[in-house]
This record gives structure tokens, C-alpha cells and sequence, in this order.
């Protein structure tokens, strides 16, 4: 079991928060087999609750940007599958995303994640 990541969790009034035998009831952080939002929140309403918080100091410890990022010819590759193939065109292929240019791929290829770009 884990325990919702929001730091407000325990403050929202619901009925599987409450806890405690009568007369000394209160609310708790809920707790979970499994997470609903990134596997550590309870609702999308906690997971906002904590980038409130704790965002700024997340961007800056895991790194800022501080000019865009560009797509260009070079890095703009995205390897695709074919569900439907009528003309019996190569399942596995790369699609430039910028150029729109295809070139066909090989399923060992397109199972390999080290492989970004032809």
C-alpha cells in the first residue's frame, strides 16, 4: 500500500479519509494499492496540490530551461508501426515528423530503444 503524495490529501472531507472510532474521528492521507495520477496521487486534485508546492523547486533542481528546444531535420525522426497495411508497405517504418519523409525499418530495429534516429 502507499500513501497519496499531496500534501492537502488529509484535509479534503470524504468518507474513505475518515478514520478513528467515534468521538475521535479525523481525517487521514488515503492510501492505495495503486495510484491513479503517476502512480503517487490519489486524484488530480493532490497532484496539483503538490506542483503548487513543490514545482518551482522541482524545475530547478532537475534543470530549468533557459533557451526552446528545436525540432529540426536532424532530431525530428519517430519510428512508426502500420496497423493497416493494404498496399503491403513495410510494417515498421521512421517518419520525419518536420519533412514528412518515411523510411522503412526493420521489427528488430523498431524494437530496439537505443535506436532514435535512422
Amino acid at each position: 500500500m502507499k500513501y497519496c503524495q499531496g500534501p492537502d490529501c488529509h484535509k479534503y472531507k470524504t468518507k474513505d479519509r475518515l478514520r478513528g472510532p467515534k468521538g475521535a474521528k479525523y481525517y487521514q492521507t488515503r492510501r492505495r494499492t495503486s495510484m491513479l495520477y503517476d502512480d503517487n496521487f490519489c486524484s488530480q486534485r493532490c497532484a496539483d496540490d503538490w506542483f503548487v508546492k513543490f514545482g518551482e523547486q522541482a524545475v530547478n533542481h532537475f534543470g530549468r530551461l533557459h533557451e526552446p528546444i528545436r525540432l529540426t531535420e536532424e532530431n525530428a525522426w519517430v519510428k512508426h508501426e502500420r496497423y493497416y497495411n493494404p498496399d503491403n508497405e513495410a510494417p515498421y517504418y521512421w517518419r520525419n515528423s518536420l519533412t514528412e519523409q518515411e523510411l522503412p525499418l526493420t521489427e528488430e530495429h523498431f524494437n530496439n530503444p537505443n535506436l532514435v534516429r535512422p
